[in-house]
């Protein structure tokens, strides 16, 4: 998957993109993982991007309305968009709460080129911050799982369907450190709508990727629902 970086630089450690140094977060800590060889975090970003592209491949003709929750610096969707044939095609949200990951993103999404890419440092806990662009064909929810309560993780799944369109896809990770929690994500899919599409993992990391496509009936958005909180800083964030 090396092709899909071509072209795309990320903020170094305590920059805020491509601006002036500024502390570095917990968050944007966290990131370096990524840049770790052989990483698991390194990993699975790998196999999202593959699910990321071949998703896009299968969105209908048209207008293509993408969504990324707790995006960070956007390093699942944004180096997939920008080397995919369908890039025209989408509209999409990077919704990143920690300013300096955000601002990283949104120095990937201008190098990109990428017009109709809009990161928005907020919350994305709160489904009013995606009312622009809902119902999306295309929903990321990647190193959310592994950092909320399980409850939360259960509300998460049951609201999705009122962000997406019928048949819409979306892309979700989580740890499977014990007790993995994957096999009841799974059925709290399946509970809510979904049909599963895929779910990745290797021997010796501890990722998951799963991908699910909603088959029920998409429901009416609700502006005021808060689908979860994240347990600490980062600084014990799992990956």
């Amino acid at each position: 998957m090396g092709w899909l970086l071509a072209g795309i630089r990320w903020g170094g450690p305590g920059r805020r993109g491509y601006g002036a140094p500024v502390a570095a977060s917990e968050w944007e800590r966290w990131h370096r993982g990524y840049d770790e060889p052989g990483s698991s975090l390194q990993r699975r970003l790998e196999r999202v991007r593959a699910r990321v592209a071949l998703a896009l491949d299968e969105q209908p003709v048209g207008p293509v309305a993408v969504l990324s929750m707790c995006a960070g610096q956007g390093r699942d969707l944004v180096p997939v968009l920008a080397a995919h044939p369908r890039r025209d095609d989408v509209r999409a949200l990077l919704v990143e709460l920690d300013p300096v990951n955000a601002a990283a993103a949104g120095a990937a999404v201008r190098e990109a080129g990428l017009a109709g890419v809009t990161v928005r440092a907020g919350d994305a806990s709160a489904t009013a911050a995606y009312a622009d662009i809902v119902p999306v064909g295309l929903a990321l929810v990647c190193g959310v799982f592994g950092n909320i309560p399980d409850d939360d993780v259960r509300r998460t799944v049951r609201s999705l369907p009122t962000l997406l369109r019928p048949g819409a896809t979306v892309v979700w990770t989580r740890h499977r450190l014990a007790p993995d929690l994957t096999p009841s994500i799974m059925d709290w899919f399946a509970g809510a709508g979904f049909d599963r599409v895929g779910y990745d993992t290797e021997a010796g990391y501890r990722y998951g990727v799963g991908v699910h496509r909603l088959v029920a009936g998409p429901r009416p958005f609700d502006p005021g629902i808060t689908l979860f909180r994240f347990d600490g800083d980062g600084a014990e964030a799992s990956r």
